[in-house]
């Protein structure tokens, strides 16, 4: 739907207002600061703590299997020394004899080995509840740390997120207010100038945040409000310290009913 047509002076109007609203909402944000991606990094390393601490207790689980496997080969090395040494009473020969022994010197080999890997495991069972008491401290203390911050970001929400979302109302409104390409070029200057200010006042015969003078014919083809004018050095919108200062007490009193 095409955008009623207004004059320059109410789209320098528009601009600066839409201006206020965003810095306003740049403000809001600036308060939560960092907290947001605090918060998420938090949540990302507990999540990382807890597979791994599953993993750890997948890990032990395996090896406790590993000590009862061991354990039941032992038994039945056992039983099959037994049995040989039995059979030993009633060979025939030596041959017989002989090839009993080499079986009951095997399986006391395999019991030998068997009970050298419950000890290597046992010593694994310990490294590893040592690393899972480890893990578990501090996972409770990353969560206890993440659920501060997540009240502090609780308490600045509550706080503030009325007057956001009642601001990005208003930034939208605004914005149908004014032409889109004026729009774009807005959005477009706010993206690349500092404290994404895209619209400013010229004070003291300089734009807003700049030293560079503006030569007396633009300052007055400014304050005419005639055309949209930008600054040469920092490409922002330019508009003139009366419409700023006007725009300014208007904007404030809409923002003190948030």
């Amino acid at each position: 739907m095409a955008k009623k047509e207004v004059t320059v002076e109410e789209k320098l109007r528009a601009l600066y207002d839409l201006q206020l609203i965003d810095s306003r909402i740049d403000e809001i944000t600036a308060i939560r600061g960092e907290l947001p991606l605090e918060v998420e990094d938090l949540q990302d390393e507990v999540a990382g703590l807890q597979t791994r601490l599953e993993k750890l207790k997948s890990d032990l689980s395996t090896v406790d299997d590993s000590i009862k496997a061991k354990k039941i080969a032992i038994d039945e090395s056992k039983q099959l020394i037994t049995k040989y040494q039995e059979q030993q009473k009633n060979v025939r020969n030596n041959r017989e004899f002989n090839s009993l022994s080499k079986e009951i010197e095997f399986q006391e080999l395999e019991i030998e080995l068997s009970e050298k890997h419950i000890k290597e495991f046992k010593a694994q069972i310990v490294q590893k509840k040592e690393v899972i008491a480890q893990t578990t401290q501090r996972i409770s203390d990353r969560s206890t740390h993440l659920e501060h911050k997540k009240s502090e970001l609780d308490d600045i929400m509550a706080e503030t997120q009325k007057e956001e979302q009642a601001l990005l109302k208003k930034s939208e409104d605004f914005e149908k207010k004014i032409e889109d390409r004026l729009v774009s070029a807005y959005k477009r200057i706010r993206t690349n100038v500092k404290n994404g200010l895209a619209v400013v006042p010229v004070e003291r015969g300089a734009s807003g945040g700049s030293y560079f003078t503006i030569p007396p014919q633009v300052q007055a083809e400014i304050a005419s409000r005639r055309k949209i004018i930008t600054d040469e050095h920092s490409g922002r919108i330019l508009v003139d310290l009366e419409l700023a200062t006007e725009e300014g007490e208007k904007m404030r009193k809409m923002f003190a009913k948030f």
